[in-house]
């Protein structure tokens, strides 16, 4: 094996580990500042409707019924295309075609599960509990802050980073993402959490910009860059299709190849 492919074989079996849309990574320290005296800080709910507001409001992102997103995902200086599928509330999936090879990531309301040939997982298999709780909530337009307390998750305001505001979301599975959102645009510019690889948690963090209005008037990030400690990636969005019709069989885990019958 050359050593550029031993390089990638070692990268996307760490970007396997990690659970979507990716997204998450190390913590950063805290910065929380005193508010002016004639200020008075924003609540969590506050911050998180001006989010919503932000990236189009209910109106639009209640019209986004599914998404296909075509990106590159670049990877130690290899450029890998990337298709990202959603449907509201049904499922997520994240194929990525790495040098003939294709990397599948997916989640359902139900469970989540993978394909990656260079991790020995050439059939899928069905994806660990704690991947698929910290990852799931990719399954809804909109991010798991829109209608999260619908979805059984809480959110709390850590403080200040600089100018944007730290709020902690909790799943009702008790999975933690905590994300940076600008105190000027209310946009998302980063998230951070923890994921189970090689049974190891690690520090993710996930750095978004170049928000653009899809043809709904809902915003998503252009560009994302992934921060796994020893490794980086970097997601640019090519296209993006909204309300495309798509089936909801694609979420479902196939059944493995079966076996080749021995010659008689």
């Amino acid at each position: 094996m050359s050593t550029g492919t031993e390089r990638c074989y070692r990268t996307m079996k760490i970007i396997h580990g990690m659970a979507a849309v990716a997204f998450l990574g190390a913590a950063v320290a805290l910065q929380a500042q005193a508010p002016a005296a004639a200020e008075s800080t924003p609540t969590a709910d506050e911050i998180v409707a001006k989010h919503i507001e932000a990236i189009g409001g209910k109106a639009a992102i209640s019209q986004v019924k599914s998404l296909t997103i075509e990106s590159s995902t670049s990877v130690m200086g290899n450029d890998a295309p990337t298709v990202t599928t959603v449907v509201d509330g049904v499922g997520y999936k994240n194929e990525t075609d790495f040098n003939g090879t294709k990397i599948v990531q997916c989640y359902n309301d139900k469970g989540g599960w993978m394909v990656n040939p260079m991790a020995g997982a050439s059939d899928p298999t069905p994806m660990p509990e704690d991947q698929y709780n910290q990852g799931k909530g990719q399954i809804y337009v909109g991010g798991p802050l829109y209608d999260y307390a619908a979805k059984g998750s809480k959110v709390e305001l850590m403080g200040k980073d600089g100018n944007a505001y730290k709020i902690k979301l909790t799943s009702k599975e008790n999975a933690e993402t905590t994300f940076l959102i600008d105190g000027t645009s209310y946009l998302i510019t980063a998230a951070m959490g923890k994921a189970k690889m090689q049974d190891q948690d690690v520090d993710i963090t996930t750095k978004f910009s170049d928000y653009r209005k899809t043809d709904a008037g809902y915003m998503i990030p252009y560009a994302m860059d992934i921060d796994l400690g020893q490794f980086q990636l970097s997601v640019a969005v090519k296209k993006v299709e909204v309300n495309k019709t798509i089936d909801p069989a694609v979420f479902q885990m196939p059944k493995a190849a079966e076996a080749p019958k021995p010659a008689m």
